[in-house]
C-alpha cells in the first residue's frame, strides 16, 4: 500500500510539473537554466545569447561585463532583460561589430539601460532608421565612442581583448568592417568576428596575429562567405558557436561550414537548435551549458 501511495504521489508530482511547464511556455517564460559549475571568481563566462537570426554575446569576467552586438529589433527588450538577469549593471565595453539592424537592433535600448565605459564601433555609417537611432542614443548618453585599432589590447580584468580587425578602410560589402576580437584568459581564448566575410578572414591571417582559439563563434552566422579553410586552420578551435534562427530563410548554417567544422572534428553548438549557450572557464578547463 505505502509503495501504491508513493508511486501515485510520484506520479501527481510528475504531472504537476509538466503542467507547470505548459503554462510557462505558454505564458513565454523564459527560466534560468543550468547552474554553472566553475567558481564565481576568476571565471570568464560567455553567454551566446539566442536572438533568433541576429547576433548578441555578453561576457562577464568578475566585475567587468561586456557586450558585442545586441539583436535586432525585435529582440530589443529580449537583450536588456536578459543582462538584467545576469546582475550587470554597467558595462565595460560595447561592441558594435558592424552597422547591420539584426547586429545593432537592440543597441539603443541597452544604451539607455546600462552605464557603458567604452562603445566601439567601425568606421563605417548606414543610412537605416535603426541605425540612427543608435546614433541618437550613443549622443543622448555623450557615450565615449572609439574605432577599432588593429593590434591593441584592451584590458578586461586579468583576461584581455585583442582587436584583430577590421584591417582595412575601403570595402565594397559592410560586412566586412566588422569588428573581430580575441579575448584571452590563461590557456583559453575567444573568436569572435561578426559577419567579416573572406576578404577580411584573409587579412587577418595575413596580418601574423595570434588566432588561435579554444572556441570559434562562426562569422555571418555560419554563412558560406566565412569560416574559410584557412582562417579555420589559423584558429584551430576545440568548439564552434553558430548563431542563428531557427529554420531561418537564408539557409544557416551553411552546409559547406558544417562540414568543415565537422571534417576538423570541431564540436559544434547552435543558438537555433540549443538555445542560449553558455561557455565558461577559468582560463584551463571550459565547461558548455545549454539551454536545450
Amino acid at each position: 500500500m505505502r509503495k501504491s501511495r508513493a508511486r501515485q504521489s510520484k506520479r501527481w508530482m510528475y504531472i504537476f510539473v509538466a503542467i507547470i511547464a505548459a503554462i510557462a511556455v505558454y505564458f513565454g517564460y523564459e527560466a534560468e537554466f543550468a547552474t554553472v559549475s566553475l567558481p564565481s571568481d576568476g571565471v570568464l563566462r560567455v553567454h551566446y545569447i539566442d536572438v533568433g537570426q541576429a547576433d548578441a554575446t555578453l561576457l562577464i569576467y568578475n566585475e567587468y561585463a561586456m557586450l558585442i552586438d545586441a539583436g535586432d529589433n525585435a529582440t530589443s527588450r529580449d537583450v536588456v532583460r536578459y543582462l538584467q538577469r545576469q546582475g550587470v549593471t554597467a558595462l565595460k565595453y560595447v561592441i558594435a561589430t558592424h552597422p547591420h539592424s539584426d547586429h545593432i537592433g537592440g543597441m539603443a535600448g541597452v544604451i539607455n539601460a546600462f552605464e557603458i565605459e567604452t562603445f566601439i564601433m567601425p568606421r563605417v555609417s548606414h543610412t537605416t532608421a535603426t541605425f540612427e537611432r543608435m546614433i541618437d542614443a550613443i549622443e543622448g548618453n555623450n557615450l565615449n565612442v572609439k574605432a577599432p585599432v588593429p593590434g591593441e589590447v584592451l584590458p578586461f580584468g586579468s583576461a584581455h581583448i585583442t582587436v584583430i580587425a577590421p584591417n582595412g578602410d575601403f570595402y565594397d560589402n559592410i560586412n566586412n568592417h566588422s569588428v573581430a576580437v580575441r579575448v584571452e584568459l590563461g590557456e583559453t581564448a575567444f573568436i569572435f568576428t561578426g559577419d567579416a566575410e573572406a576578404i577580411s578572414e584573409r587579412e587577418m591571417v595575413a596580418e601574423g596575429r595570434s588566432l588561435s582559439a579554444r572556441v570559434l563563434k562562426t562569422g555571418h552566422h555560419g554563412s558560406r562567405t566565412s569560416t574559410t579553410a584557412e582562417f579555420l586552420a589559423a584558429v584551430n578551435p576545440e568548439i564552434a558557436v553558430i548563431s542563428c534562427g531557427l529554420n531561418n530563410s537564408y539557409g544557416h548554417p551553411h552546409r559547406d561550414v558544417l562540414e568543415r567544422l565537422e571534417a576538423a572534428n570541431i564540436r559544434i553548438y547552435r543558438t537555433d537548435l540549443q538555445g542560449n549557450i553558455i561557455i565558461e572557464t577559468d582560463g584551463r578547463v571550459l565547461n558548455v551549458i545549454t539551454e536545450r
